[in-house]
């Protein structure tokens, strides 16, 4: 096996542009050496619930790795089941299997669980490893500790629409993880939807927008739809019609680059229908409902991180 560092190179000189590429990999001669290396990336979960397998689907679809060199485990026998099926890798029960198969560790366990799961592993885990945490609310000073010293670790701030490769996700880099190794876990995640990086202390607001916003977007389609059903549709017509409507309207945020208001001003007609609406969403406190919404979800996320 080649070393670690040069496949981080090779998914970074896949995704990033030659100006910006890991110096190992500023020439195209460089990117094509060493891009035949891909395949002996391998990735291995630590739990294999839902978003351990929607993360492994994202990768194999992107063809950043292939099914023979992905492995979960998981002590949750239905869940090892389910992943082999899905992905058509393997899926073990020993923790420490993955982390002697796999360069790439990704925590996919249960918050509470982490720091004993990384605790047991500690003696297996080198140099060779990056280890990327998805569990909500454990701060990287945690996840360092419970590890060896110098472990390149990486903090994930996932959310569920990654199961349908729609997902808003931002990472942080730990003391010891590298350039490369923050744009290997953008090219990973990015297979499942956005990815961005961020400094640690702005993880919770990340999950006040975007870990707690689909919540929020939940209750506004349910409210449009009862909307919807208040002015004569059926129920079915109603829910598509709203989930798609904010569907588009999402798509033309980041697809055009406008700002939401703008975009919402080309809506609304003078004396039309919509600025109706709108007046009676801003008599309802909606716009300043959803500001505190994503406050109060940030500073409770910061409060767990604390406990």
């Amino acid at each position: 096996m080649k070393p670690f560092p040069l496949l981080l190179g090779v998914l970074a000189a896949q995704s990033l542009p030659r100006s910006r590429l890991p110096f190992a990999f500023r020439t195209a001669r460089d990117a094509a050496t060493f891009a035949a290396m891909s395949g002996e990336l391998t990735v291995g979960f630590l739990g294999a619930g839902k978003m351990a397998t929607a993360l492994a689907k994202g990768f194999l679809r992107a063809g950043l790795v292939a099914a023979d060199r992905l492995i979960a485990s998981d002590v949750a026998a239905g869940a090892r089941q389910v992943f082999a099926q899905e992905t058509g890798a393997r899926a073990v029960s020993d923790n420490a299997e993955v982390t002697r198969d796999a360069e790439v560790l990704i925590v996919a366990v249960k918050p509470a669980q982490v720091v004993e799961v990384l605790a047991a592993l500690k003696p297996e885990i080198g140099a060779r490893h990056l280890v990327i945490s998805i569990a909500a609310g454990v701060p990287l000073a945690r996840l360092e500790a419970a590890l060896p010293p110098g472990t390149r670790v990486i903090r994930v701030m996932p959310n569920t629409p990654a199961l349908v490769g729609a997902g808003a996700a931002a990472f942080s880099l730990g003391t010891a993880a590298r350039a490369e190794d923050g744009a290997l876990a953008q090219r990973l995640l990015s297979a499942v939807g956005l990815a961005l990086e961020v400094k640690e202390p702005l993880l919770d607001a990340v999950t006040g927008v975007s870990g707690s916003g689909p919540a929020f977007g939940y209750l506004m389609i349910e409210a449009l739809s009862d909307g919807g059903v208040a002015a004569g549709l059926p129920r079915d017509v109603a829910t598509k019609l709203a989930a798609q409507t904010l569907l588009g309207a999402a798509r033309m945020v980041l697809d055009t680059g406008l700002h939401p208001g703008a975009l919402k001003d080309l809506v609304t007609s003078p004396g039309g229908t919509t600025i109706e609406g709108v007046h009676e969403l801003e008599k309802a406190g909606v716009r300043a409902g959803l500001m505190n919404a994503v406050r109060a979800a940030a500073d409770k996320a910061r409060k767990l991180g604390q406990s």
